[in-house]
């Protein structure tokens, strides 16, 4: 028997399928791993710690909506347009400058709480050996490495990192034995206590993620998706991009609920005290894969976070975007570069890890969501961008509500935030 034409043989299926597989799925990965960061993580950890079970069906309903809004944005791009070229051909191009230097800038800070996060995890992985803040400078430069790889590249490394992500997540807390009655409970909607809202709104918020509304509208291209025939593969691959993010923040829900509550834990200081806490519960095994997956998670965040700004810089200046070419390379290089020196966060304004990995996200949902939902609302009812293919009814509902979810958020948010941020911190 020919034992390595047999290997050949198999190594030939096994590739192309995996090509194949690329061909018309993978997309929703990038999108999925884009809000999938510390920030996920926390929250979702925060969840199952305060409340238990209780929230899992806002899980279900954030990766619902999410899915919703990313289906709105495909359809632009795909009957449409991208959502900057839309925006610079309604308000022109000033006006669209000053909306990406906005946006931007909130991509600037979400980076900075990225590397930073990435750089204390590493920290405590190696027992404090090495200071967070230069390994937070390397996430920068390491960061930039990957993200100039082409979009093909990106797209299957994103895809391998979630679904590790998801056994990972998945392999510890099946060792914890959840109650199965409880957690099917925690599906049924219900508001269990005070402060529930605040959580059930920041579940919702870092899901609906607003920079994946233009990076969709974007990337449909380079999927080949251009008609009304490839409606249906897009929508296949948003069920199981966000099946796979639901899943796994389900699994870090659970895990809190199933462990740290029941060992005392009524709140959590930053993502990565899960980790150090599960050390002390269940063996230090669990810590070490648990802060393993927190650090991923946090990088591959950091990647199609940062390719944003080079769509909306390109578009607004009335450009083509190609994600191969030098241009846009540059201004990813440069910000995500910039994002490494974090560290300066801290010396300069006195703002801690934890204070980036809460305060940077609330920037961006008070500034960059209602932007980009109400932006999203106009563009996919515009009769003249969409034609036939504009927003039914019933959508048009859905997506008023994230419109209005956004603002409401950002109104009642906004006075804490400011006073952290002039305080120094949380």
């Amino acid at each position: 028997m020919n034992m390595s034409g047999t290997t050949s043989s198999y190594r030939e299926r096994v590739r192309d399928t995996t090509s194949g597989f690329f061909q018309q799925y993978g997309l929703a990965f990038v999108m999925v791993a884009s809000y999938f960061g510390s920030g996920s993580i926390f929250i979702a950890s925060s969840a199952g710690v305060r409340f238990g079970y209780a929230l899992l069906w806002a899980v279900v309903g954030a990766a619902l909506l999410g899915f919703m809004a990313q289906d709105m944005s495909a359809r632009l791009g795909i009957f449409g347009e991208p959502l900057m070229v839309f925006v610079r051909r309604k308000l022109g191009g000033r006006l669209a400058t000053v909306l990406a230097v906005v946006l931007s800038s909130g991509c600037l800070l979400w980076a900075f709480e990225l590397t930073a996060a990435v750089g204390k995890g590493l920290s405590l992985l190696v027992g404090g050996a090495v200071g967070w803040m230069p390994l937070a400078v390397l996430t920068g430069f390491a960061a930039v490495a990957v993200g100039v790889l082409n979009y093909e590249g990106i797209e299957q490394l994103m895809t391998a990192m979630m679904i590790g992500l998801l056994i990972v997540y998945l392999v510890v807390t099946g060792t914890t034995a959840p109650p199965l009655s409880a957690i099917a409970t925690g599906f049924v909607p219900s508001v269990p206590g005070v402060g529930a809202l605040t959580l059930v709104a920041s579940i919702l918020g870092t899901t609906a993620l607003w920079p994946n509304f233009f990076l969709e509208s974007n990337l449909v291209a380079e999927k080949g998706w251009t008609g009304r025939s490839d409606i249906a593969p897009m929508r296949r691959d948003l069920g199981i991009g966000y099946a796979v993010g639901g899943i796994t923040t389900i699994a870090i829900l659970v895990l809190a609920a199933a462990v740290l509550r029941p060992a005392g834990y009524t709140e959590l200081e930053t993502f990565l005290t899960p980790g150090r806490a599960l050390g002390n519960v269940i063996g230090e095994w669990a810590r070490t894969v648990f802060l393993v997956g927190a650090v991923a998670a946090a990088f591959n965040s950091i990647i199609p976070i940062m390719w944003t700004p080079s769509y909306l810089f390109q578009h607004a200046r009335g450009n083509e975007a190609d994600s191969a070419s030098r241009s846009f390379k540059a201004i990813y290089a440069v910000l995500v570069g910039i994002s490494g020196f974090s560290p300066l966060i801290t010396m300069f304004l006195g703002l801690g890890v934890i204070d980036m990995i809460i305060l940077f996200p609330a920037y961006n949902a008070i500034v960059g969501l209602p932007i980009t939902a109400v932006l999203l609302f106009w563009a996919v009812n515009d009769e003249k961008t969409m034609g036939e293919h504009r927003n039914t009814r019933s959508l048009s509902v859905i997506n008023a509500a994230l419109v209005v979810l956004a603002v409401v958020s950002a109104a009642t948010s906004l006075p804490g935030v400011v006073d952290a941020l002039l305080s120094g911190g949380l």
